[in-house]
């Protein structure tokens, strides 16, 4: 038997209210769920934006935009060199000038390194951008994980979502190329 979540079940909507919603022309008839969803999508997005930009800030490493952070993170993942496509494909980033200009900077801070092995370039966090990712890491705990008071139940939900959020990633690319070749 599989253990059971101690979260709550979200409650129906009343009968009569609307869904809470950025674009209410969007809301489908199909589901009205998708375009809460997306509303929650965009609030979060923006509040994930302003965290990873402040607890960088809070360790030392100031003026850098959310994607120069979370370049950071990707760079010092698992302490491996990375080439900028390899970069681009796990951020689901398209457009490499993005993650190229992240780059630079960030090795114009002394946080990053390039090296070239034949025509590869790869890209590799210095002692110094360790040093700030680790301070990240204790102001991460310190602040955004004592706060979500986490325990067995919420962490599967948590995981729960996680896992949803990878299956409507690759709805949303999906729909993002049919799109395009319309």
């Amino acid at each position: 038997m599989a253990p059971r979540s101690t979260a709550q079940p979200a409650a129906p909507r009343a009968a009569g209210k609307p869904p809470i919603v950025s674009s209410a022309h969007l809301v489908s008839p199909r589901s009205a769920e998708m375009s809460e969803f997306e509303f929650g999508l965009i609030v979060a997005n923006n509040a994930f934006n302003r965290w990873i930009v402040h607890c960088m800030s809070a360790a030392g490493l100031k003026d850098l935009t959310p994607l120069d952070v979370l370049v950071l993170h990707h760079v010092t993942h698992r302490a491996r060199d990375k080439r900028l496509a390899d970069i681009c494909f796990i951020m689901n980033v398209e457009d490499t000038h993005l993650i190229n200009y992240a780059l630079k900077k960030l090795q114009g801070l002394g946080v990053v390194a390039s090296s070239k092995n034949g025509k590869e370039v790869t890209y590799a966090s210095t002692e110094q951008g360790n040093a700030y990712v680790q301070r990240y890491r204790e102001i991460r705990e310190s602040c955004l994980m004592d706060a979500m008071n986490l325990d067995d139940g919420l962490n599967r939900d948590v995981g729960e979502l996680a896992r949803l959020l990878r299956i409507l990633s690759g709805a949303y690319d999906q729909a993002a190329r049919s799109a395009a070749s319309l």
